[in-house]
């Protein structure tokens, strides 16, 4: 088994359907060119699918951190690298950053998983295999939140409804999915709000809460706030997802100003 603990990457090239009407790849394909590095070095370090469905266990991720640095035009390259860089009892985070070809700095994202037990549904301790394999440390990190006040009665409220390309391999709606349909509230919002889906920067965070059921049929709600709660960045957008039911399926906001990284 080839030793990958240490940081990989692999290069992207935009292409036509990644990109909006600016002619830059979506905050959702970046998304999901982070999450396909990571089953990619998942892969070539030994942890297979295969591997995990033998031990019925799988990463879902539980929340993520986008910070959109520069635009990724049509056809450009960009090169991300991904390492492994903390471990908790169920929780594992990586790192991930974008360079286009020039050098330039496009992107970092941290993406949270939590390892489940695919007969129960239920989280598991992480394995020992992977603390083992990667070297990253234990209790290295917190989880992102999005903890939101009550939605407010001035907030733009839509509806949408789960597509089934929406749909993933597991049959969940994909995690990159769920950015779309924040950037479908913000467009629906129009103004600002509209304008907040191609910022330079912007960042993005996104914790998911329940999942959504194929089909259903899902309410956006976006207002505008003084600051992000969780990281005192602002202005920006708060945006929450639910359920027929009132349930939160996933909170997020989207701020201007590039965070620490």
């Amino acid at each position: 088994m080839t030793d990958i603990s240490q940081p990989m990457s692999h290069a992207y090239r935009a292409r036509f359907d990644e990109c909006g009407p600016d002619g830059c790849v979506r905050s959702s394909a970046l998304l999901r060119y982070a999450v396909d590095l990571a089953w990619i070095h998942s892969e070539r370090s030994g942890f297979t699918r295969e591997w995990y469905e033998e031990r019925a266990v799988a990463w879902v991720v539980r929340s993520a951190e986008l910070a959109v640095v520069a635009p990724v035009p049509l056809g450009r390259v960009v090169t991300l690298g991904t390492a492994v860089t903390g471990f908790r009892r169920v929780w594992s985070r990586r790192r991930t950053e974008g360079h286009l070809d020039d050098g330039t700095l496009a992107l970092w994202a941290h993406t949270d998983w939590v390892m489940t037990d695919t007969v129960r549904g239920l989280p598991g301790r992480v394995p020992p295999e992977f603390p083992a394999r990667f070297a990253a440390p234990l209790g290295s990190f917190e989880p992102v939140r999005v903890a939101l006040p009550e939605t407010p009665a001035n907030a733009h409220r839509a509806t949408t409804r789960v597509r089934p390309q929406d749909l993933d391999p597991n049959d969940h709606v994909n995690n990159a999915a769920y950015v779309d349909y924040l950037e479908e509230a913000l467009i629906a919002a129009g103004g600002d709000a509209a304008l907040a889906t191609r910022a330079i920067p912007r960042h993005i965070r996104l914790e998911y809460a329940v999942p959504a059921l194929p089909g259903a049929v899902l309410g956006h709600a976006v207002w505008p706030i003084a600051a992000d709660p969780m990281r005192s960045l602002g202005p920006g957008w708060a945006w929450r997802l639910a359920d027929a039911e009132g349930r939160d399926l996933a909170r997020a906001t989207v701020t201007f100003e590039q965070p620490p990284e």
